[in-house]
């Protein structure tokens, strides 16, 4: 397991009883949500949806290192569709995930390598690496 030698940030919220269908809120007040469980009606958003924002948000910026290091500028355009999908299997509950990465005007063969290196450093890629099974595509 990787320790941490610095702390950068540390999110912090309050979910309250309910869970899925209840509410969080970050200590700072910028995230104020309700929650609902995946397929339901509920007005609020599930945590697979947050955990795909949450990562692919991440997953940019460490393609944005990966780009620094090669001294090469990513289009303004790129996008990551993030799709997390819960699911049951023998043993209970699990996720799975893939990331579709869009780098418009990029050649394909360092977008893939943009991609690979991404998902080598990204912290929500070390954290499912080995735990879930997660597709990339670059699209």
């Amino acid at each position: 397991m990787s320790q941490i030698d610095k702390v950068l940030y540390t999110g912090k919220t309050h979910t309250t009883s309910g869970g899925r269908n209840g509410s969080a809120r970050s200590s700072d007040g910028r995230l104020d949500i309700q929650l609902s469980s995946p397929g339901s009606s509920g007005q609020g958003a599930n945590p697979e949806q947050l955990f795909a924002a949450g990562w692919s948000a991440c997953f940019i910026g460490a393609m944005g290192l990966a780009a620094a290091a090669r001294k090469v500028t990513l289009p303004p355009d790129l996008a990551v569709d993030a799709e997390v999908d819960l699911g049951t299997g023998s043993g209970g509950y699990f996720l799975q995930a893939r990331l579709h990465v869009s780098m418009p005007g990029v050649d394909r063969e360092l977008a893939q390598a943009l991609i690979e290196t991404a998902h080598q450093t990204c912290p929500y890629s070390k954290a499912t690496r080995g735990n879930i099974e997660v597709a990339l595509q670059l699209v």
